[in-house]
């Protein structure tokens, strides 16, 4: 009678859990509509305009936290980024005694999310999010009741809204339409950066943006060597290096260059390249939807700290290019491997941002995680392999050497700053208790 008793106890709070939560929890679900979602992100940024790398990775911040939130509260060992995150107090919470399929509700969120992100200022945009949700939709909605579908739905637009107002407030807003902001005036003097040709400065202000977790922008790199154009500083040596390099560039060097240049326009960006390396894990480790939501979401965070810390630093030390320095001081013939982008050199946004995505990876997956990178295999860009993702990062950060964009010192601290704002993403105490 004990044993009978005891089974009797477990069918009722196994009872009360789906009177409250719906649905068997979220880590009985499937990664797909995840991961979906995901790709189609990575399939649009290039086709948006002004959705330049800072962009990108903001945009990839709030996607992450609402999938996170959306489903959250059907993953009982978790607890809500409210209050972890700055000035995100509260959040809608489900009701009561109704029930949810938390993969219409993670649907539903990600669409309003993703129509307020991409297609506020790009309407073309808003079919193919519509299109995109209609068809991950359909066989959701044919394996649950109407009244619980409607709950779902009414649900993942509450907390997706909540979300996006919170964005609002960030200083970021509607960034895509202000890339290049006219009232930005370049600084003057000996070995201050300039723009090459017609660049405007691309995002200034963006190092006074809100981070996600409070101190990610407050951080005090090592003030880059004094330069003084000439033979005898040692930013010289740092240029002599990229211009002896870039000279003699193999080809090995010149595919790492490539592949990791993620240029905008044309790709998802630096940010994105790690939402692809995390994806196809996902995919090929089968997490379920409550491990895959947690992961975008210290991703998305990671990504998006990343950013206004190294821009915030670009924009307070604004150093010159090597390009600029090799030209005036040792070659003026000399032309880098890739083009520059607009803005400041110190630190390496490349070497800042897979810092901080290496760090989430391998508290996710393992510090000695082998896995090979497929991300531009439609390109035409062959795969490339490593033995963990704090290899990878290296190599990314060392890329923008070969490809003649920075100097070694802004590669190597950016990495370790990225690295710094990865671990306080991986100590985010999100689990109550082991699942």
């Amino acid at each position: 009678m004990k044993g009978l008793n005891k089974n009797i106890f477990l069918i009722l709070i196994f009872a009360v859990n789906l009177q409250i939560f719906g649905q068997p929890n979220v880590a009985s679900k499937p990664n797909d509509v995840a991961t979906q979602w995901f790709e189609f992100q990575l399939e649009i940024i290039p086709q948006t305009p002004g959705f330049t790398p800072p962009v990108v990775a903001r945009a990839l911040g709030y996607s992450g936290l609402t999938l996170y939130e959306s489903v959250v509260h059907g993953m009982p060992n978790y607890i809500s980024m409210a209050g972890i995150v700055q000035d995100l107090e509260k959040l809608p919470k489900p009701e009561q005694n109704k029930e949810y399929q938390w993969e219409v509700v993670a649907n539903t969120a990600q669409a309003f999310i993703c129509k307020e992100i991409y297609a506020k200022n790009f309407k073309a945009n808003i079919q193919k999010i519509e299109d995109f949700r209609n068809k991950i939709d359909l066989p959701l909605k044919q394996k649950t009741t109407e009244q619980v579908y409607k709950n779902s739905v009414k649900y993942g637009e509450e907390i997706a809204k909540a979300i996006y107002q919170y964005s609002k407030t960030d200083g970021a807003d509607e960034a895509e339409k202000n890339n290049f902001p006219k009232n930005y005036k370049t600084n003057t003097g000996s070995c201050m950066w300039i723009p090459v040709g017609e660049q405007l400065a691309l995002q200034p202000y963006w190092g006074k943006n809100r981070t996600f977790i409070k101190g990610n922008a407050d951080f005090d790199l090592p003030a880059p060597p004094k330069c003084e154009i000439g033979n005898s500083s040692l930013l010289y040596v740092q240029a002599l290096e990229v211009y002896s390099v870039g000279k003699n560039l193999t080809q090995e060097q010149k595919d790492i260059a490539l592949f990791w240049s993620d240029d905008p326009g044309k790709t998802f960006t630096p940010p994105g390249h790690g939402i692809s390396i995390a994806t196809q894990l996902i995919k090929k480790e089968n997490l379920s939807l409550e491990k895959a939501a947690e992961l975008y979401c210290r991703l998305g965070i990671a990504v998006s700290d990343a950013f206004v810390s190294c821009w915030k630093c670009k924009y307070m030390h604004n150093i010159l290019r090597p390009v600029t320095f090799i030209q005036t001081t040792i070659d003026p013939n000399w032309r880098a491997f890739l083009d520059n982008p607009p803005f400041p050199e110190y630190t390496s946004g490349h070497g800042t941002v897979s810092g901080a995505i290496a760090m989430v990876l391998s508290d996710a997956f393992g510090y000695n995680y082998a896995f090979v990178d497929n991300s531009h295999q439609n390109r035409g860009l062959k795969p490339r392999s490593y033995d963990s993702f704090l290899e990878f990062a290296q190599e990314a950060a060392l890329s923008r050497l070969y490809g003649g964009i920075h100097y070694r010192m802004s590669n190597d601290e950016g990495l370790k700053n990225g690295k710094r704002i990865g671990k306080t993403i991986c100590e985010l105490k999100l689990k109550m208790k082991a699942s």
